[in-house]
């Protein structure tokens, strides 16, 4: 444990202008001078508010992005990755936040791109599958190398890409995030792997916003804010309050405020609808200034029934009642002129423009107030725009930056801006700090807690069990396409009793 395999010295990242200067001179930088090693057989733990300089430390070391300053030593001997194939005969793997992965292609052909077995002149797609299924096999995972990636789930998805580096047979493995999108029995299968990797000499450095989740995996850890290198940790050293101080410089408080109270009035309602032929009918509600959680497994149903609410996917039979009205044609455009908006769980694909500025992305669903005839207002976008980036805390040099530019965690804020945006009378959250860091999550629940203080209806999907508890005034709790219970009463929401009802060991509430 004492080999140090990996070691980074006054690594540094300039701002540049618009003509590609470097900023050498300005006071904030990207990096600045940040130090981090890694031992053999370790797993180091890499942590940071969005915006730390986690996500671009790791792409510096995969090759993705070069350093202005500082150095690589690799066993002791300087190297310099241009580009990730690079990174990858070095023996280095990524494994990015934002899923890399052909949604056109096979699950197999997805393993081994770049690197496809071959007979002769051919592409071995027998053999490639054989070889992607024995993988798949070893991590307990379920899928058809001949499947299509676009007909997986998001957790499937994420499977393959882990299973796409795994197949290099990379010394140091870089994971940013990989349980985001993961079921609890898929993050055991990872952690299991990764305990098997670690006996095997692999080190791995594990980039993650999930407190508890630090001392099973962890050897050391390492803070980094705003650019910055804070500290280092071992295991024994693990405190919450000392992470999270580290992380943010200051103390947070109460993570989950409650100011809000829920009205009489219903502002969403759901009667007797199915999301496919075979399931139950579901019945739910929401109220104005209401919380209410949508919790069960990864492929419940909960994203499901969202899109089917808004009419993004279609259901089967059933009625939907926006604020007492029933709605006979469910359009998502003309939901979002009337209030009600749904934010996607997948941000990349589904919620941003990623090489449009922040403004325009987080005033994308509003459009229709910032006209006046055929002209689009733009000094108001742009006051809108900044007034919510400010709101939300978004980490960006202005609201012309390019989205793809700014950290996982801020991308989201950005999202959830386009939303708030719109000034709405129900709002639909899937996942909505998925991929956000400690403080930043605080931020955004008291955010969600004013808005429900406003009035407005909040229908929350979530997997974080602590978010699920903490921020809900009411639990739907899915198993199989269909509500498993309900639960009411804030001393009945216990993880415990929340996973029952998802695993279906408790009787269904009537």
């Amino acid at each position: 444990m004492e080999n140090i395999l990996l070691e980074m010295k006054g690594i540094t990242k300039y701002i540049f202008d618009a003509y590609g200067n470097a900023l050498r001179h300005a006071t904030v930088r990207i990096l600045d001078r940040v130090n981090f090693d890694l031992r053999a057989g370790e797993v180091h733990i890499l942590v940071g508010e969005n915006g730390a300089g986690k996500s671009t430390l790791m792409k510096v070391l995969g090759g993705i992005i070069p350093a202005d300053e500082g150095e690589i030593l690799l066993d002791g001997k300087p190297v310099r990755p241009r580009g990730a194939r690079a990174a990858q005969e070095l023996g280095i793997g990524f494994i990015h936040q934002e899923l890399n992965l052909c949604n056109n292609l096979s699950v197999a052909d997805n393993i081994f791109m770049g690197r496809e077995l071959r007979r002769g002149r051919f592409r071995d797609v027998k053999r490639m599958r054989l070889e992607a299924k024995r993988m798949l096999d070893e991590l307990g995972v379920e899928i058809d190398p001949a499947t299509l990636v676009r007909n997986l789930s998001t957790a499937q998805q994420q499977i393959v890409e882990i299973v796409k580096v795994l197949s290099c047979a990379c010394r140091i493995i870089i994971m940013d995030e990989p349980t985001s999108s993961l079921t609890k029995k898929e993050i055991d299968i990872l952690f299991k792997l990764i305990h098997r990797l670690r006996s095997q000499g692999v080190a791995i450095i594990y980039i993650s916003h999930r407190i508890e989740e630090f001392s099973e995996v962890g050897d050391r850890l390492s803070v980094l804010r705003d650019g910055q290198y804070i500290g280092t940790l071992e295991r024994e050293q693990f405190d919450i309050d000392r992470i999270v101080g580290m992380m943010v410089g200051r103390t947070l408080g109460g993570m989950y405020r409650n100011r809000h109270a829920p009205g009489t009035d219903v502002a969403l309602e759901v009667k007797n609808l199915r999301l496919e032929p075979g399931t139950a009918p579901i019945s739910m509600h929401v109220r104005a200034g209401e919380i209410v959680g949508m919790g069960g497994l990864v492929g419940a149903g909960r994203t499901e029934l969202a899109k089917s609410i808004f009419g993004y996917r279609k259901s089967f039979g059933g009625e939907v009642f926006y604020l007492g009205k029933r709605v006979r044609r469910r359009d998502p455009a003309a939901f979002v002129r009337k209030g009600l908006i749904y934010l996607t769980e997948d941000r990349k694909d589904e919620g941003l423009i990623l090489d449009m500025g922040v403004a325009e992305n987080i005033t994308l669903s509003s459009l229709f107030k910032l006209f006046r005839r055929l002209f689009l207002i733009r000094k108001r976008e742009r006051a809108v725009a900044t007034d919510m980036a400010r709101k939300l805390n978004v980490v960006c040099k202005s609201v012309e930056q390019l989205t793809r530019t700014l950290s996982g965690g801020n991308q989201q804020k950005v999202v959830l801006g386009k939303c708030l945006a719109t000034e709405p009378k129900v709002l639909i959250l899937d996942e909505p700090t998925r991929g956000i860091d400690v403080g930043a999550k605080a931020e955004i629940y008291r955010m969600i807690d004013e808005i429900a203080l406003g009035g407005v209806a909040v229908m929350m999907i979530s997997s974080d069990m602590p978010e699920l508890i903490g921020m809900s005034d009411r639990i739907y709790v899915m198993k199989d396409g269909a509500i498993a219970a309900e639960i009411t009463e804030k001393a009945e929401m216990q993880q415990e009793r929340i996973l029952e009802y998802t695993i279906g060991r408790q009787e269904t509430y009537a």
